[in-house]
């Protein structure tokens, strides 16, 4: 039987981890987040963010040591739980990464038109008052088409491709911020929260998950790791990455709100882009953002796309789904029959236009948090050294706050009568798949 290639070292595992984070939030949805927190509650949103998933970034370095396996929280619940609850927190968690995919897809055909409004031409329906516009469908299914081969033939054409794209985007990184530096004012800043500080926070806390998922991807390429790579530098990729990923949301809210005053952002398209114009009254920094941003959809787009495959595979093999999904290709040694299944979804969900942006951020963020709630869970149980007690119940509490603030009303910003429905249209394809596999 065909096993997947082996060809991943430290530097893929970050990349591939980071990418999977980074991609055109920090431009398509600035005003949300600014509208979310005001500059200092978004930055601390993030910033507070990153630290409080430290001991969940534990917990996936002590599970991928202790069993490497794609099927990642599926295969850590099935230590200690059910099957059926096995299965459906690791499609929870493909959720997670899998509706990454169409999201960058169509965020494409809205970076695309920003630079060409001719493609704002042919408009086919409308979804929610969005239209939806044959031209950037295209641009779209062309992406996910072009990394769909990608994958296909191979996990070191596609590590290769990440590390590119993610070298590339920390570079014009420190360009902007450099920029931001030097041209911004402190009294862009005022006023600092857009509510009380403590909302404030807890709104932009609400989407942390969604923006920060992609540190725990890390284990679903560990039957991928070089022979020769050490196990301890699975806890180093996620780290790495989970500090630079709440690093580089941070520091781009301050850049923006240093180089223009925030509360005229609101609202609008590419605010990040519209401030450093509005600083520098020149339009290469919206070149510059622009390309960054292409560079970080494109990044995104293949990490999740990665890692979606590798759990839709590891299902497969696993019998919990179809098993045809956990093929392996003799040739490229690749999940290709996950690899065509994840490119046809996202081809699909490519369908649901503009309108899908900021509904599956929510989504997203709930789905994140289940699996690591799970994950934190089923290592409380099977490890009983007091640090990793430790570590595993303050990553228990800190996911499980993550889902309340999405379910309960109590909080603001929980889910809406349209996200439960999304939520409710993923739980009855999964059992459809599931009790379907036959």
């Amino acid at each position: 039987m065909a096993k997947l290639a082996r060809k991943l070292r430290l530097h893929d595992y970050f990349a591939l981890a980071f990418g999977t984070m980074i991609g055109t939030g920090w431009l398509v949805l600035m005003d949300d987040w600014l509208g979310r927190g005001g500059p200092l509650g978004a930055i601390l949103g993030y910033t507070i963010g990153g630290i409080i998933l430290l001991p969940i970034g534990y917990v996936y370095g002590q599970w991928v040591q202790r069993l490497p396996d794609a099927a990642g929280e599926a295969a850590y619940t099935a230590q200690v739980f059910p099957p059926i609850v096995s299965y459906f927190t690791g499609w929870m968690m493909l959720l997670a990464y899998f509706i990454v995919c169409p999201w960058e897809a169509v965020a494409l055909g809205k970076l695309a038109a920003y630079i060409f409004p001719s493609l704002n031409t042919l408009e086919l329906y409308r979804i929610g008052d969005q239209p939806v516009f044959l031209p950037r469908l295209v641009l779209g299914v062309g992406l996910t088409v072009f990394l769909g081969v990608l994958n296909y033939r191979g996990i070191r054409l596609s590590a290769n491709f990440q590390r590119l794209m993610t070298s590339a985007v920390l570079l014009c990184f420190v360009v902007i911020v450099s920029v931001s530096a030097a041209r911004g004012a402190p009294a862009n800043f005022h006023p600092l929260f857009n509510a009380t500080p403590l909302i404030s926070i807890l709104l932009t806390l609400q989407i942390v998950p969604y923006f920060m998922t992609g540190f725990e991807s890390v284990p679903k390429y560990a039957e991928e790791s070089n022979p020769e790579f050490r196990q301890k530098n699975y806890m180093w990729a996620i780290a790495l990455a989970l500090g630079m990923g709440a690093f580089f949301y941070s520091v781009c809210i301050a850049a923006v709100t240093y180089a223009a005053p925030w509360r005229g952002l609101l609202g609008k398209r590419f605010a990040t882009a519209i401030a450093f114009e509005s600083a520098l009254k020149a339009h290469w920094p919206v070149t510059l953002i622009f390309t960054m941003a292409l560079l970080g959809l494109f990044q995104c787009f293949n990490g999740n796309f990665a890692a979606s495959t590798r759990l839709l595979f590891a299902f497969g093999r696993r019998g919990t789904i179809p098993a045809r999904f956990g093929s392996v290709h003799e040739r490229f040694q690749t999940p290709h029959i996950a690899v065509l299944g994840v490119t046809a979804g996202s081809i699909a969900g490519l369908f649901l236009g503009d309108a899908s942006l900021v509904p599956v951020t929510e989504v997203g963020s709930m789905a994140s948090a289940l699996g690591w709630f799970a994950a934190c869970s089923s290592l409380w149980m099977v490890d009983k050294r007091t640090g990793v007690r430790i570590a595993t119940t303050l990553g228990i509490l800190v996911s499980f706050t993550f889902v309340l603030m999405k379910v309960l009303p109590v909080f603001p910003g929980h889910f809406s009568p349209a996200e439960w429905i999304a939520f409710g249209i993923w739980i009855v394809l999964g059992a459809a798949l599931h009790w379907g596999r036959s």
